[in-house]
């Protein structure tokens, strides 16, 4: 019996699907999009999911949960990304790190500094978190904080099916649901419907206009002998 597994293997031992597990959902979280496969895209949602529940919670205990299975790294904002390459690798690590060795939480400046890196957690609580439960109140419901598009290119090398994970806006609606979301369910649907005895035509039938007794007798003649 296949009890306590979830998920999908990704032809990858525990701790690299982790590890892409977490760096997916880091990069969702610092870009607000994410490009990859469809079945990782799938992987990542279900995880992302998890991790913005907490980060709509707020508390302590949420934050020590989501820093145990997010874990954290520094990102630059966009605004300073440019200033960021252009830096030495001694003003970039001072950029990254503080004095005393700890990550910062939230951009700053200080001495001989325009600015200083973000912490990931500290975007996903400070940011991410009180706009999806706003968004959670006005719905009246939480979840469905991720979208997943389906791109038509192919990935290079094994041609394998791209996605797009994107996080929800605040003021986006929320996408209705359909019970029968593969070709397999409607088939079902269809069989089910036509033993219930509810058989339904898929198009409807053309009205064919009578003919005329004039039309009719033209085409019951013989044709005319040409020789």
């Amino acid at each position: 019996m296949r009890h306590g597994y979830a998920g999908k293997k990704l032809n990858r031992t525990k701790e690299h699907r982790l590890a892409l597990r977490r760096n997916l959902a880091q990069s969702l979280i610092e870009h607000g999009e994410v490009r990859t496969t469809v079945v990782k895209a799938r992987e990542l949602r279900r995880f992302a999911e998890k991790i913005i529940t907490l980060a709509v919670r707020g508390d302590l205990a949420a934050r020590q949960r989501a820093i145990a299975l997010l874990n954290d790294r520094a990102i630059i904002r966009k605004e300073n990304q440019k200033d960021y390459d252009a830096m030495s690798d001694a003003k970039r690590a001072q950029t990254l790190r503080s004095r005393s060795g700890r990550r910062y939480r939230a951009p700053a400046t200080r001495p001989g500094l325009k600015f200083t890196a973000e912490s990931v957690i500290h975007k996903l609580f400070a940011e991410i978190g009180p706009a999806m439960r706003r968004r959670a109140e006005a719905k009246g419901k939480g979840g469905g904080y991720t979208r997943i598009i389906k791109l038509a290119e192919r990935r290079l090398g094994d041609g394998g099916f791209t996605a797009l994970v994107r996080l929800v806006g605040e003021n986006d609606p929320p996408r209705p649901k359909n019970s029968a979301k593969t070709e397999r369910r409607r088939k079902a649907r269809a069989r089910y419907a036509m033993y219930a005895g509810d058989v339904r035509p898929r198009h409807a039938a053309r009205k064919v206009q009578p003919k005329s007794r004039a039309e009719t007798a033209a085409q019951s003649a013989p044709p005319a002998d040409g020789g």
